[in-house]
């Protein structure tokens, strides 16, 4: 079950490379920008900016979930996600987000784009959600890559047994490692799950040797303070294999569809992080002897 695929992706490891979004994942972070990949079943998304009011979803609805003042209006907590107001929705305003692939049919979109991985030296990159969250059809789809000699990047959250993960390791040239906070009890009140486990295959992941970047998001006022930075900074400093660390700041680009979904985004109006608290950041890992990538990146 897969939601997106982004092509001519550029921060989503080395070249240019194809982003396959998962659905599915095992934490709810607060600053998810892709809240569509929190759940693995398929979603209903409702745009209102592009309804065009010819009501065909008001008369289709089977659960009377939809209702007309001023425009169409969704009651989320009837909604079941038929998606048969999406088949109907002419103009595209509701439409049900994810798909089922077979890892086939999901390599042969990817091997359209093998010319531009052969010009830059990159490749593929599974994201989501959480990749893991769906290993058997991870293992299936990189299996055919590696037969196609194409690079395979996987973005990861860690919080998987480490059976998994090690099942993958023959088959992934890059981990995308998700580092966010290194209190225990605010990693479970802003990602819903402990750290114990993520912290765990951190640690394993780098001592058989894999290519490893640590990625973390810089949350204002969640995890961008010194105590939280210096405690995950002399974490990675201590790790036998680790070929960098980027900072991902925080940005908005998520918090409209949180409404079209029928979620609640719990950050309000936060801002992102200034270049300044990016560059502090750097600054502080740098100390640490750390290789920082730097780049323009999202909070996944």
């Amino acid at each position: 079950m897969i939601f997106d695929i982004k092509r001519y992706a550029i921060n989503d490891g080395p070249g240019i490379r194809t982003a396959v979004f998962f659905k599915g994942c095992p934490l709810a972070c607060w600053w998810c920008h892709n809240p569509e990949s929190q759940s693995i079943q398929p979603q209903l998304i409702f745009r209102v900016n592009r309804c065009k009011s010819s009501k065909e979803c008001l008369e289709i609805c089977p659960q009377d979930a939809i209702t007309w003042k001023n425009g169409s209006v969704t009651d989320w907590v009837k909604c079941d996600d038929c998606g048969r107001c999406a088949d109907v929705c002419y103009a595209g305003a509701r439409e049900l987000v994810g798909r089922q692939v077979t890892a086939n049919e999901l390599v042969e979109e990817i091997k359209r784009d093998i010319p531009f991985y052969d010009q830059s030296c990159g490749g593929v990159t599974f994201t989501g959600g959480e990749p893991l969250y769906q290993k058997e059809f991870l293992v299936d789809t990189l299996l055919i890559c590696k037969e196609n000699n194409i690079h395979t990047a996987v973005d990861t959250c860690g919080h998987s047994s480490w059976e998994n993960m090690k099942s993958i390791l023959p088959l992934v040239d890059l981990f995308l490692y998700d580092l966010k906070l290194m209190d225990a009890n605010k990693h479970i009140q802003y990602t819903g799950v402990t750290n114990r486990l993520i912290l765990a295959n951190l640690q394993k992941l780098s001592e058989t040797g894999a290519h490893i970047i640590v990625r973390i998001p810089l949350i204002p006022g969640i995890n961008d303070d010194d105590e939280n930075l210096d405690l995950c900074a002399a974490l990675l400093s201590k790790l036998t294999s680790l070929d960098g660390v980027a900072v991902m700041p925080y940005h908005d680009i998520g918090v409209g569809k949180y409404l079209a979904l029928g979620m609640t985004n719990k950050l309000g109006d936060t801002k992102s992080p200034t270049k300044g608290q990016v560059d502090h950041v750097e600054e502080l890992f740098s100390k640490y002897h750390l290789p920082v990538i730097k780049q323009s990146g999202r909070a996944v």
